[in-house]
């Protein structure tokens, strides 16, 4: 997807809509149904907007034991990655150490990754929903509380068609559509071409709402992906059918 988590600029003056893409909204409009499935690694994450204060450094010494294991396999490492996510707001209360153990553990993910050109796989096709990132244009912690989204973002692609979509919930529901231009196996640049605001303002986008995003891990519940500015994203799937409207 392309999540799709990244960064670009819009006439429209969007706020951004990062690809997760990257763009701009008035409010922080960037984007980025359970089915059944065996029990996972994910059922025991649930995002939460506090997290008591013991319950984070609980979940920081937990991490110390598995990340300096020798023998890392895939799942531990997807573990290790949840719990060091679990108590950070989507990246909003990650201090600079918590953001370079986060990136650590990605970059493990990553090396370890099976799904060589993600763009060619169906694993990419689907609803994702954004768990963790750096990105301030969609975090923006500058901003009060009260002014930021507090809903779940959801970033969807659909490789066989080459459309992302990212969706915001609660309280903008902000959208953008986007067309997916293929770079290599991994990469796409992202070109969006609709925004609407509050799921009820279409604005069209005449092109230069435009951004990169690379998947660096997929697997059938976890993506992570990283923009052309640096960010790093990290989304679960949510819904495998979901299609992107054309």
């Amino acid at each position: 997807m392309a999540t799709l988590c990244l960064s670009s600029s819009s006439s429209v003056k969007l706020h951004q809509i990062s690809p997760f893409i990257h763009s701009s909204f008035p409010a922080n409009p960037n984007l980025l149904l359970s089915f059944p499935r065996r029990r996972s690694f994910f059922d025991h994450f649930t995002a939460v907007n506090y997290v008591p204060e013991s319950l984070k450094l609980r979940a920081r010494a937990s991490l110390f034991p598995f990340f300096f294991t020798k023998s890392e396999d895939t799942e531990s490492l997807k573990q290790g990655l949840l719990e060091a996510i679990a108590p950070l707001d989507r990246g909003a209360e990650a201090t600079p150490e918590d953001q370079k153990l986060v990136d650590q553990i990605a970059s493990k993910l990553e090396a370890a990754n099976k799904v060589k050109e993600p763009l060619k796989s169906s694993l990419l096709n689907g609803k994702w929903e954004l768990l963790y990132t750096t990105s301030q244009s969609i975090l923006q912690t500058k901003r009060p509380k009260f002014l930021r989204g507090n809903g779940k973002i959801y970033q969807a692609i659909n490789a066989d068609t080459l459309r992302a979509q990212n969706m915001e919930t609660w309280p903008f529901f902000n959208q953008a559509t986007a067309n997916l231009v293929p770079l290599n196996a991994r990469r796409v640049a992202v070109k969006f071409d609709s925004f609407t605001i509050a799921s009820l303002i279409p604005i069209k986008n005449r092109g230069s709402g435009r951004g990169e995003l690379e998947i660096t891990y997929l697997d059938e519940e976890l993506r992570i992906s990283r923009g052309n500015q640096g960010n790093l994203f990290i989304l679960r799937m949510v819904d495998p059918s979901y299609r992107v409207p054309l």
